[in-house]
């Protein structure tokens, strides 16, 4: 049934023991077996339900016997968080995707690379604009190492008493390795900035100092992912403990197309069309862009009663009107000419299935395409 997900008894077992003795990071844990058990069923609905249910934030719990997370010592906020794996597909380029899958390569075989002499930490720095995917990324390669994706709290490790700021640096890298997690380090330029800077105090220069020991300290096998949307901004030190390095880019033309083919149209291949015309028109925005611009329309459609069809004109000035970091949402009304060509222009140069779903998104024939297309030319 659609509403039911099978478990075998270990699982239940566990579910219940981590309940009862108010683990709340193996209830997490546990959660994202069920959430890839129900996903495995072919339950997307229960997955995501259950996804969604188990990122809630709740009141870190410590059990006496149970290995808790690491919490700050005066705003008693964690330090880590335990993030299920993500369900979301991660799209990328393919030189991206080529260097990533070098990474969780060597990572899988440290055995083998040890036995050799070749072992090396495994630190992987990902740099890129906000919005490209960098957290999903990580949460993707913890699922495919199969180990807990821990999240450094930054807003909490930069506690109001600075002195206590690296003793809380300190302890997430004694945590998440010995519970043998990935341990994710997000925006870590806002910790490790350049030592020379002259803005800075004392104080945190030091937290740079902590950082690098806390990376010296971790075990060849320890794997540690950093992000960081200002590259420029990291002390040179830093960089030397990530031999990995991966730049995340904004999405190319065939990344966009398979975003707005997931996002928007859910997969159906036959829109592939539709998608490429908007994947034409959003260059320049951010994979977390098309995103909010896809679900919006999706939403708008919900609330409206409405197929997506009948707002892809709208979605299309949107697109168009939208310059990071101001997105513009769909909103209802017919467009004017004037939008419409636009719009037009916009996309262009339109060739073959191309001019045929522009004109089936704006609710024109082909040949008024051709004709806005002829005056464009006219106009140069």
């Amino acid at each position: 049934m659609a509403d039911e997900i099978r478990l075998n008894p270990q699982q239940l077992l566990e579910l219940m023991d981590a309940a009862l003795t108010a683990d709340h990071a193996r209830l997490k844990r546990i959660g994202g077996e069920l959430v890839r058990a129900a996903s495995e069923q072919g339950n997307d609905s229960l997955a995501k339900q259950l996804h969604a249910f188990i990122r809630r934030r709740g009141v870190p719990i410590q059990a006496s016997g149970v290995q808790s997370l690491p919490i700050d010592g005066a705003s008693r906020l964690p330090l880590i968080d335990e993030e299920p794996w993500p369900q979301t597909s991660v799209i990328l380029n393919d030189e991206t995707r080529a260097a990533i899958e070098r990474f969780v390569t060597d990572v899988q075989n440290a055995e083998k690379l040890a036995a050799s002499g070749l072992l090396t930490r495994f630190g992987l720095m990902l740099a890129g604009p906000p919005g490209t995917g960098k957290t999903l990324l990580a949460g993707h390669i913890a699922a495919q190492l199969k180990r807990p994706f821990f999240v450094a709290r930054l807003d909490s490790l930069i506690s109001s008493r600075l002195g206590e700021t690296a003793k809380n640096i300190r302890m997430i890298f004694d945590f998440a390795p010995a519970a043998g997690g990935v341990l994710f380090l997000d925006e870590l330029d806002a910790i490790a900035k350049m030592r020379d800077d002259r803005h800075e105090l004392g104080e945190l220069k030091r937290v740079v100092n902590t950082v690098i020991q806390g990376l010296d300290s971790l075990d060849d096998r320890a794997v540690v992912i950093a992000a960081t949307n200002h590259a420029q901004l990291l002390d040179p030190a830093i960089w030397r403990r990530f031999p990995y390095r991966c730049d995340i880019g904004l999405p190319n033309d065939n990344a966009r197309t398979a975003l707005w083919l997931q996002f928007l149209y859910e997969g159906d291949a036959e829109k592939n069309s539709k998608a490429s015309v908007l994947s034409r028109m959003s260059a320049g925005l951010s994979g977390a862009d098309i995103e909010n611009l896809a679900l919006a329309a999706r939403r708008f459609a919900v609330l409206g009663d409405t197929r997506i069809g009948e707002g892809e004109a709208q979605l299309l000035w949107s697109v168009a009107q939208s310059h990071p970091p101001n997105i513009v949402l769909p909103s209802a009304g017919p467009l004017s000419p004037q939008q419409v060509r636009s719009i037009i222009y916009a996309a262009s140069p339109l060739k073959g299935q191309s001019v045929n779903a522009m004109a089936s998104m704006l609710g024109l024939s082909p040949q008024m395409i051709y004709r806005y297309l002829k005056e464009e030319e006219r106009h140069e």
